[in-house]
């Protein structure tokens, strides 16, 4: 008996170990599964070699953009989302190099920090704070959203992207004055993107004092109007996610109402036809730009390349044309190389508000 009792201690610790080892060699998987996704998304992207024709980018398996939480995209630990500390009142012009990104004359200090409005004067902060292009032909605007979440891929995107290229920042990170100040700097153009519903929200959730659908109205300008207070020096609004907010007018209009009267832009991403957005602006006289193409909803350099090649397609039809995309690393290095070669082609890469309809 004590033999037999023995042999099966002996199974059950054989198993146990071979058991252990299997939960070791799976976390070990694991682990390295999900350290090669985060550097395929949010590594470094090595600069294209000069002279790259677009028509021969490298083909590699597409990866579809992520359905995640908007914040859970980072490839760093979100910095702190909550609370926040106030911005300081704005008492005296403050420039980014040449760039104004503070102007108390169209500022509303409030009790959560500076709001945007209108000067006495009639100056707009999409005057104010929009870059001049110079050059002429058909004008192509790109907005590139997500800056200030990663410190690596923000750093990265100011390096490597061409001034003509708008940025979009979000409001919830502590050091977003300072990535916004660089980008002034470096001459590039910068929208607020304001978190509103999208249509599988939560399971894709674009962060705090997100605008819903069938909330009060007084509710979502006050979610409105604490993003708008995180910094200053963009010249207009985008939206984060927010599908079906953009898609439903009776919650829309009041958002693209209190814009408006501030003296901003709206920049519509989601290249949908469902959004309401571009009706609703019309219909106010409000400035507004859409987006025609979302150049990385799928981050393959030969589909990001065909979707810029879209881009010019359009804006030769029309004269101009906008495009939309996220601060991965491929979208940067294909906008990169592809800008290269633009004003070749008879083309001119502009600010969104170079091309915003109903009038500045």
């Amino acid at each position: 008996m004590a033999t037999g009792n023995a042999a099966m201690m002996s199974r059950v610790a054989q198993a146990m170990n071979a058991r252990a080892l299997a939960y070791a060699y799976a976390g070990l998987f694991g682990a390295v599964l999900l350290l090669i996704l985060g550097v395929t998304i949010f590594g470094r992207a090595a600069p294209p070699a000069a002279g790259v024709d677009l028509q021969k980018a490298p083909h590699t398996r597409p990866a579809r953009a992520s359905a995640k939480p908007f914040l859970a995209q980072a490839p760093e630990k979100p910095q702190q989302l909550s609370p926040l500390p106030v911005p300081p009142p704005i008492t005296r012009p403050i420039y980014a190099g040449r760039a104004l990104i503070a102007d108390p004359a169209l500022i509303e200090n409030t009790a959560t920090g500076p709001l945007p409005r209108i000067a006495d004067d009639g100056r707009k902060p999409l005057d104010a704070y929009a870059p001049v292009p110079a050059a002429k032909g058909p004008r192509i605007a790109i907005v590139i959203g997500g800056l200030g979440v990663s410190a690596r891929a923000t750093a990265a995107a100011l390096d490597q992207l061409p001034a003509g290229v708008t940025l979009a920042f979000p409001p919830y990170l502590s050091d977003v004055r300072h990535w916004v100040s660089e980008a002034r700097a470096r001459g590039h153009e910068v929208l607020l993107q304001v978190p509103m519903e999208p249509y599988d929200y939560p399971d894709s959730d674009p962060g705090p004092r997100t605008l819903r659908v069938g909330a009060p109205e007084d509710a979502n300008i006050e979610r409105l109007n604490w993003a708008m207070t995180r910094f200053t020096g963009y010249a207009g609004i985008t939206n984060l996610l927010g599908g079906r907010l953009l898609g439903d007018r009776n919650a829309l209009e009041p958002v693209m109402n209190d814009v408006s009267r501030r003296g901003l832009m709206f920049f519509d991403s989601t290249s949908g036809s469902r959004s309401a957005a571009p009706e609703v602006a019309a219909q106010m006289k409000a400035p507004f730009v859409g987006s025609t193409v979302t150049i990385d909803s799928v981050q393959s350099p030969a589909d990001i390349d065909e979707r810029l090649s879209q881009l010019e397609d359009a804006a030769r039809a029309s004269g101009c044309a906008a495009g939309s995309g996220f601060v991965y690393p491929v979208t940067i290095a294909r906008i990169r190389n592809w800008a290269d070669g633009l004003s070749g082609r008879g083309f001119v890469l502009v600010p969104a508000s170079a091309i915003v309809a109903g009038g500045k």
